[in-house]
């Protein structure tokens, strides 16, 4: 079953989190995921979520989403992300 990680991020240096970008995205298609959006433009039509950049992942299930928060490649990267940027996500299975 498709798994899909939701992600706001609030970017507080926007210089060195350019290099996060670069490099995320070969272990998000290295444990089987992609982007279905990513920074654009979010309205708000109920509540009062003020979601700064989100970005949307489908990944092929849970296990996937969990492999690449462990993964030991990942780890430089999350501590640079954490660093520069304050981030929420939170992942649910799909249909």
């Amino acid at each position: 079953m498709p798994a899909y990680l939701i992600v706001n991020i609030q970017v507080k240096d926007a210089a060195a989190y350019e290099r996060y970008k670069a490099e995320v995205p070969a272990l998000i298609r290295k444990h089987g995921g992609e982007y279905l959006a990513r920074g654009g433009k979010a309205l708000v039509y109920e509540g009062d979520w003020k979601p700064n950049r989100l970005v949307l992942f489908r990944f092929p299930n849970m296990d996937a989403i969990q492999a690449l928060f462990v993964d030991p490649e990942y780890q430089p990267l999350k501590d640079l992300r954490q660093s520069v940027a304050y981030t929420e996500s939170v992942a649910v299975d799909g249909l």
